[in-house]
């Protein structure tokens, strides 16, 4: 039996993880990114389907094509954050899957049923969404998620050909000290759960 992880690490990436909306300033290096990538590839999607791709907008001018698509509340809070990641999913990411999926030939069963591609992106594509926040708390960076943007002005932006459909963005840094809301409450066990 594997042992639990630290309380440190849990603490780290749920206990006390918070939604920051300001960051202390201190820039994200390439390497930073390359190692968040490297250790969110490794969770699971259905037939290692990988769907999701990643924009990582670090340049004032990136970040720049991004403001007109912003809910006006996120203007700020894009422009002072280090890193803005754009998290897409690729609609026709069965085309990979020779390559990532050997066990059968998957690829033919996604590109003859359009409405199963697309839910697989976007549902594969959001759980590697999630290991991205984890991933990126692991290595000592905050995280600021939202959805507040126009998901088609991003895409006509950033994906004018249609194959890459924006997901949902997410600011990354340092958090600042006190950079986040007072922690919401959350629904208990009993409420939202049953074991069978």
């Amino acid at each position: 039996m594997k042992e639990p992880l630290a309380p440190a690490v849990l603490e780290r990436l749920f206990l006390a993880a918070r939604t920051y909306n300001h960051f202390d300033g201190q820039p994200v290096d390439d390497a930073t990114i390359q190692k968040l990538y490297d250790l969110l590839k490794w969770g699971p999607t259905a037939v290692n389907c990988l769907p999701a791709r990643f924009v990582f907008l670090r340049s004032k001018e990136a970040k720049q094509r991004l403001i007109p698509c912003l809910l006006p509340g996120n203007v700020a809070k894009v422009e002072k954050a280090p890193v803005t990641v754009i998290v897409a999913h690729d609609s026709r990411f069965f085309e990979c899957l020779p390559t990532l999926w050997t066990a059968y030939d998957a690829k033919a069963v996604y590109a003859a049923d359009p409405s199963l591609a697309a839910q697989t992106a976007f549902r594969n594509g959001s759980l590697q969404g999630g290991y991205m926040i984890l991933a990126a708390r692991s290595l000592g960076l905050d995280c600021g998620p939202m959805s507040g943007f126009d998901n088609q002005k991003t895409d006509q932006e950033f994906f004018p050909d249609g194959r890459y459909k924006s997901n949902f963005i997410c600011n990354l840094g340092y958090g600042a000290e006190g950079g986040f809301y007072p922690r919401g409450p959350r629904l208990e066990f009993k409420d939202v759960a049953q074991i069978l």
